[in-house]
């Protein structure tokens, strides 16, 4: 079991009013979210069919949640394991214009999740997309929607503050860009994650760019499905890569903090050239890739930002049990009661 426990930990907030501030931050960000990237609020599904190329499949090792449907033969349906792929079709279904998207809660099972402070067998998520020209692909483009999406952060944070003004406000306001790369020459010997939490110390605010595709030292920074994520498209500075994380420096867990995975999605020739490097060129006969093969896809770029993450570092919680109602080991829910952490 990993579980950190902060020294002398008090929640700034009681089980009342975090039930009460939580409300407050969701309905402030995805308001906030929707005006600043032009994306409207669909309904998503809990499951899809298995075998079709639409569920996400993370890394590649997760088991999907998944069971027979009764009236349907017995086909099998899987949990979401995010919306990455959906959205795309639903974009397409919409007729959504270039400069505008969607975006929607995503609830997950992730029966394979180490336990631990910040994850979690359930996935609670604003998963959102937004159509994008050929011309938008690049990482100056990316960079722009990263900024966006940061600026909402910052703004969040303070109306936080404005309305529990013990929680005290420490987000920079720019949020500084480094490359995985630059990260393994900066930080040969340390472990991506070590290497997130120097930077994330160093900047409070970082965008690492370029996970999923293989670093100079043979490692990758980071596991990604090489058919939503653009990692392998080359940059002006020579680096790979057209996505990125979200992460912030975590005072209560002293530690990177990860809020949102998000990129430039694959075009046919990026999503062909990923599924080689990973072997898995059998899925271009799956329903949804023949549709993107084909062109009838549009070119996006979109991402998750996890809702009870978000609620967790605003809210300066030690555990994101403390947001979520969710199933941990008893030695977990005994260490965490003896040290002020309550979950709910």
């Amino acid at each position: 079991m990993k579980l950190f426990i902060p020294k002398d930990y008090k929640s700034v907030l009681d089980v009342n009013q975090t039930e009460q501030a939580i409300k407050l931050i969701k309905d402030f960000f995805q308001m906030n979210l929707s005006a600043e990237l032009r994306l409207r609020r669909v309904t998503a599904p809990l499951f899809v069919k298995k075998g079709t190329g639409v569920n996400d499949d993370l890394n590649g090792i997760e088991r999907p949640v998944s069971f027979p449907i009764k009236e349907m033969d017995d086909q099998i349906a899987e949990i979401v394991q995010s919306l990455a792929k959906w959205k795309r079709l639903a974009l397409a279904d919409l007729k959504i214009k270039s400069g505008y998207g969607i975006y929607t809660d995503m609830n997950a099972i992730r029966p394979d999740e180490e336990l631990d402070n910040i994850h979690s067998l359930y996935v609670d998520q604003w998963d959102w997309e937004r159509v994008i020209t050929k011309e938008e692909r690049s990482l100056d483009f990316l960079k722009k929607i990263v900024r966006k999406l940061y600026s909402i952060l910052v703004r969040t944070e303070f109306h936080v503050c404005d309305n529990y003004p013990d929680i005290v406000p420490y987000l920079p306001e720019e949020i500084t860009f480094i490359h995985s790369e630059e990260l393994a020459e900066k930080y040969p010997s340390l472990t991506p994650l070590e290497r997130e939490t120097e930077a994330a110390k160093k900047y409070k605010a970082i965008f690492v760019i370029g996970i999923g595709g293989q670093l100079p030292n043979g490692e990758i920074h980071d596991g990604r499905a090489p058919d939503y994520d653009d990692w392998t498209t080359p940059t002006v500075n020579g680096y790979k890569g057209l996505n990125g994380d979200i992460i912030l420096w975590n005072d209560v867990l002293n530690r990177a903090f990860e809020i949102s995975s998000m990129g430039i999605r694959v075009d046919p020739d990026a999503m062909i050239k990923q599924l080689k490097i990973r072997g898995l060129e059998e899925r271009k006969e799956l329903m949804w890739h023949k549709k993107l093969l084909s062109s009838e896809l549009p070119l996006t770029v979109g991402g998750g930002i996890g809702q009870s993450r978000l609620c967790m570092f605003f809210l300066r919680k030690a555990h994101i049990g403390e947001i979520q109602s969710s199933i941990w080991p008893t030695e977990m829910i005994d260490q965490c009661s003896t040290n002020g952490i309550q979950l709910l």
